[in-house]
């Protein structure tokens, strides 16, 4: 399968990129001196000949900063704007999948929750952009074509700044396991999966029967 991944170097394309390529796939991960993810005809003819197309690219700050709203504003134009013009070129260029990873955290919190969970009322201002990229891959399942969104626990391991997981947080994924997700997105069904180690908070049980697998680290 040939793929466009955007934000290829951070954690996620990090992690999900050699898996790809060990499994076959053709990967074409350009940076943003390469691709401008908001310029509608540079990101059109970069994607055609794409099968799939994963949306990888943030800019994720610490949690420290979470009432920091000005610091989260291009990740917020990444996810929020960005997927629009991704999900635009895919189907005019006929792409077959659209992945985009989110967050657990649009949950409520103390309470289990599922993909059947309404997500929070008070959703944090610096999440509200995730939200809104899940509603492209919506879009692009709307249109007959595979879209799938893997709200992803929090992340430990390499490139996180956190070694170990916190499983007071409700949700945590190793890196490892974030980027097999990935590769795993590119064959279950549409629809929006929780991704996280077993036996916490949020449910993972939809995935782990989509998959074939679950978390191991």
């Amino acid at each position: 399968m040939r793929l466009l991944i955007t934000g290829g170097s951070g954690v996620l394309g990090r992690a999900f990129l050699p898996l790809a390529e060990a499994d076959g796939h053709q990967v074409r991960a350009p940076d943003h001196a390469e691709l401008d993810l908001f310029d509608p005809a540079a990101v059109t003819k970069a994607m055609r000949g794409a099968d799939a197309v994963l949306h990888l690219a943030t800019r994720i700050q610490s949690l420290d900063k979470a009432d920091q709203f000005g610091v989260w504003r291009e990740n917020d134009r990444l996810r929020a704007k960005a997927s629009v013009v991704l999900v635009d070129a895919a189907l005019a260029v006929d792409a077959k999948t659209y992945i985009q990873p989110t967050v657990t955290f649009v949950y409520p919190a103390g309470q289990p929750v599922s993909e059947e969970t309404p997500v929070r009322e008070d959703v944090p201002v610096i999440m509200r952009s995730a939200l809104a990229a899940e509603q492209q891959a919506a879009r692009f399942a709307a249109a007959g074509r595979h879209g799938v969104v893997l709200r992803l626990g929090l992340l430990d391991g390499p490139g996180t700044g956190h070694d170990h997981a916190n499983p007071s947080l409700g949700a945590t994924l190793h890196t490892e396991d974030a980027g097999r997700a990935l590769l795993a997105a590119l064959t279950v069904p549409s629809g929006i999966y929780n991704v996280c180690r077993d036996g916490e908070r949020v449910s993972n049980r939809r995935f782990t029967e989509a998959a074939g697998w679950h978390a191991l680290r």
